[in-house]
């Protein structure tokens, strides 16, 4: 499913990182993914099945930004 994450997202893990936190900022896109955890910051690239495999929800979207909405 293409276009299912964007640039900026901030999505929750299954599991929880060293740090305690499972709120990751998507970075890069494509083939691997780049997070950022927002807890302490150690950047993590994955696969994409993965990644995806290990996505609980979408916490924030790029979309609800509102930069969709500029006509």
């Amino acid at each position: 499913m293409p276009g299912k994450f964007h640039l900026g997202d901030i999505v929750e893990l299954k599991k929880q990182h060293p740090c305690g936190s499972k709120q990751w900022e998507v970075l890069r896109t494509g083939a691997d993914f780049r997070i950022k955890c927002l807890g302490c910051g150690h950047q993590v690239m994955l696969p994409r099945p993965k990644f995806e495999k290990s996505v609980k929800k979408v916490l924030k979207s790029y979309f609800e930004t509102g930069q969709e909405d500029q006509e």
